[in-house]
């Protein structure tokens, strides 16, 4: 069976930053980050693939970072400069297949959902 468990999130000012991680029960080679806020659609934020290639989405270029821990079945999202527009509950994501970041960063191409982990950024 496969677990997903994201940790890390919090609360912070406009400006601050968190790092988001998540904690598969296996390796997947395609893996993201989403995140929905309360009455908006779930986005893809970032994706990242087994040969190291990711995906953002517009609103976190520069200043978010997708990356695999050392153990390679673990997550990150390093978040900075974060707004309060980045308020959301951010939510790991894993593939079946193996796929290029973007596709993976794609609600429909994952199969696998964590729980979620709470991010609020206060103005």
């Amino acid at each position: 069976q496969v677990h997903l468990v994201e940790s890390g999130g919090g609360s912070v000012q406009a400006g601050g930053s968190l790092t988001l991680s998540c904690q598969a029960s296996r390796y997947f080679y395609s893996m993201a980050w989403f995140r929905q806020a309360p009455g908006k659609e779930r986005e893809g934020v970032a994706a990242i693939s087994g040969d190291a290639s990711t995906a953002y989405a517009n609103s976190v270029k520069g200043r978010f970072t997708i990356s695999r821990g050392n153990a390679k079945n673990t997550l990150t999202l390093q978040m900075n400069s974060l707004k309060p527009e980045d308020t959301a509950m951010y939510v790991c994501a894993a593939a079946a297949n193996s796929m290029t970041p973007e596709f993976g960063i794609r609600a429909d191409y994952n199969n696998y959902w964590g729980q979620g982990t709470q991010v609020t950024v206060s103005s």
